[in-house]
């Protein structure tokens, strides 16, 4: 169903699809789209939105992302006030009364995943599976589950597992971990000088045996992994991924417009690809920036199809 779709996810401008959108989607053909505030007007905008998209590729499962991770980072706010669920409320939760946490957090997936399936949208980017740190930057804070690896890694697979069992698809983050960035990674490339052993057995540890059909790329350096290239560059990096973290599922970079990228956009997309990374994702929604990543992007292959086609099982 998707064999002629391209290897990247875009952001679109308004409430509605313009006419240059529509032309830009039948032509390039996006593996998928990605919905933020700017998107989100009622419920039944939305729905009109996310049908025109399906429908332009026939397609009632064509993948439609969003970042709902409630807390700071929510895209639903015209709906519900999630803001005091961030992941932070539920590993402290968690750590608390278990059984509390798990009738707490099942309430809390099940809304948010059936808001999610009534809008049209079938993937979650969610569990943020990065460990919390005091002394590091504040853009991960209270969207880490705890500062405690074995909580992180557990209510990540609850996570998971609740979501798909909504039928929502997720998306774990910020693959190998990004908690240790002393800085904002949409601004400045955080760089981390922690030994690889140590990282082996924390920030890359909580991702380990996930079941998630993807995983989003930190834009980070680690100096002792690769000294050269950001993770969503770095060849040694998507290798340690697949072997080390024994990740198997499609590989999704971070938003290729970032800051902490520092070449121009085509160098990015075409970085990210070689490394081997799965899909570009690129967000703003401007439509001559979509253009350079759409045609920098090959042709969704033989693995992606096949990682697709359990996403409609998932879904479905």
């Amino acid at each position: 169903m998707m064999n002629n779709h391209r290897s990247f996810v875009c952001g679109i401008k308004g409430k509605k699809l313009s006419d240059e959108e529509r032309k830009f989607l039948i032509k390039y053909k996006p593996w998928g789209i990605i919905l933020f505030s700017r998107n989100i007007k009622s419920i039944k905008q939305t729905q009109i939105l996310t049908n025109s998209i399906k429908k332009i590729f026939k397609n009632p499962n064509y993948p439609i992302l969003i970042d709902e991770e409630g807390g700071r980072v929510t895209r639903l706010n015209r709906f519900i006030d999630n803001s005091i669920f961030t992941a932070k409320y539920f590993g402290d939760l968690y750590k608390v009364n278990k059984s509390k946490f798990k009738i707490y957090f099942s309430i809390y997936v099940k809304q948010i995943s059936y808001l999610l399936r009534t809008l049209g949208i079938n993937i979650n980017s969610v569990p943020v599976l990065d460990i919390k740190r005091d002394k590091s930057h504040n853009i991960i804070g209270d969207r880490s589950y705890s500062s405690n690896k074995k909580i992180v890694s557990e209510i990540g697979d609850i996570c998971i597992k609740k979501f798909h069992n909504n039928r929502i698809a997720t998306i774990i983050k910020h693959i190998p971990g990004h908690g240790l960035a002393k800085s904002d990674s949409h601004k400045k490339l955080p760089i981390i000088r922690n030994k690889v052993d140590y990282l082996l057995n924390n920030d890359f540890k909580t991702f380990k045996n996930k079941n998630s059909l993807l995983a989003m790329t930190g834009h980070l350096l680690f100096t002792n992994i690769d000294s050269i290239n950001t993770a969503t560059h770095s060849k040694k990096i998507i290798k340690l991924i697949r072997n080390k973290i024994g990740f198997k599922n499609l590989i999704i970079t971070d938003d290729l417009s970032m800051k902490a990228l520092r070449f121009p956009l085509k160098e990015n997309v075409k970085k990210s690809f070689l490394a081997g990374c799965n899909l570009a994702l690129h967000c703003n929604g401007n439509l001559k920036e979509m253009l350079i990543v759409a045609k920098n992007s090959p042709k969704i292959d033989k693995f992606i199809i096949k990682k697709t086609s359990q996403l409609s099982h998932i879904i479905s």
